[in-house]
């Protein structure tokens, strides 16, 4: 059987998403829902209460999905849905779902690594989105979102070297964190990056961890701690709000950029893609822009509907893989952590 429209679910975290994704990448429709308002209250992202959420928001948004794209089972070839990494019980509700409606509906499917699907985010095509056709494996791919860091050769599909991660927190946590200790909200990154508006980059020196090291791994907790020390000396009523999330913002974006300016050094590669929740800021595009005109590297970022956790680049690589002929049996679970296989860990030093 040809696969040319797959129903792809994404539950890794705390965002419910339902895509159908079409032969070539084309994203037919796209229904996501968020769970903000629920975890605002507890400054993070609540494991429990997101799994719950799952359950409620999963089938509307497949019926939803149905009615954008004008389409009804009998158009669909395939399941895809993320298996890992992430937190189990938002995976167990996804990957339960796929499989029950593939069975229920006789579809083959395929688990999806998370990671994975962010990795070829910039290769979903839609109809005011396509990336440019010369921009093909092999590549460097930095995925930077809440919970994850990681630089990778992306040599083509399933084919991933890990050249550096983080050694501790995610770019994405240490802006939910800094933006707790201000009391800015959740999600951190987006309140971090509004507050900067205004604000002087240079106002305040926080550390670039393992700048100097020949390496493309990353490390942020150091930025946190100091980033305490510093409100600690300062009254809570005359901190320079703007200034202070401008200057921690620009030592993430520092960082992200000097890590990849090291991958691209390394890898002698000349295509650099950008993906994960923190690649929608609007600084970290900026500069990436900019190193990217003097270094002479293309560079790919999706829109920002593609950059937060998503179905339709789950659907992309659903698609790829059912069309190469990879079926997963019913006995496949959800993990935790990548499984050994997933991507080869490349990095010394």
């Amino acid at each position: 059987m040809k696969i040319k429209n797959v129903l792809a679910i994404e539950t890794s975290c705390d965002d419910t998403s339902v895509a159908i994704v079409s032969d070539g990448g084309v994203v037919r429709a796209l229904c996501s829902a968020n769970q903000d308002l629920a975890h605002q209250p507890f400054g993070g992202i609540v494991p429990e209460i997101a799994s719950r959420n799952h359950t409620l928001n999963l089938l509307p948004l497949v019926d939803s999905c149905f009615q954008k794209a004008n389409m009804d089972w009998q158009d669909i070839d395939g399941l895809a849905v993320t298996s890992r990494p992430g937190l189990m019980g938002s995976l167990l509700v996804g990957v339960v779902t796929a499989k029950t409606l593939a069975l229920a509906k006789e579809k083959p499917f395929v688990t999806i690594n998370h990671l994975e699907a962010h990795i070829w985010s910039p290769f979903i095509k839609d109809h005011s989105y396509s990336i440019s056709e010369d921009f093909t494996p092999p590549f460097v791919s930095l995925v930077v979102s809440g919970g994850h860091t990681h630089l990778y050769r992306v040599k083509d599909l399933g084919k991933y070297e890990v050249l550096g991660a983080t050694l501790d927190d995610a770019a994405g946590e240490a802006f939910d964190k800094f933006a707790k200790m201000l009391g800015l909200g959740f999600p951190g990154g987006v309140a971090v990056e509004k507050n900067s508006q205004g604000g002087r980059a240079d106002a305040f020196s926080f550390p670039r961890a393992l700048w100097n090291k020949d390496n493309c791994n990353f490390s942020f907790s150091g930025l946190k701690t100091e980033a305490l020390r510093v409100l600690k000396d300062l009254p809570v009523d005359k901190r320079p709000i703007a200034d202070l999330c401008a200057s921690y913002q620009e030592a993430i974006v520092d960082v992200l950029v000097h890590k990849i300016d090291k991958a691209v050094e390394k890898t002698g590669l000349k295509r650099v893609a950008v993906a994960g929740g923190v690649s929608a800021n609007k600084r970290l595009r900026e500069k990436i822009e900019q190193w990217a005109q003097q270094k002479e590297v293309a560079v790919s970022i999706p829109p920002l509907r593609y950059c937060t956790d998503n179905a339709a680049m789950v659907g992309y690589v659903g698609l790829r893989r059912l069309q190469s002929g990879q079926r997963d049996s019913w006995e496949a679970s959800p993990s935790a952590s990548s499984l050994e296989g997933d991507f080869i860990d490349v990095r010394s030093g």
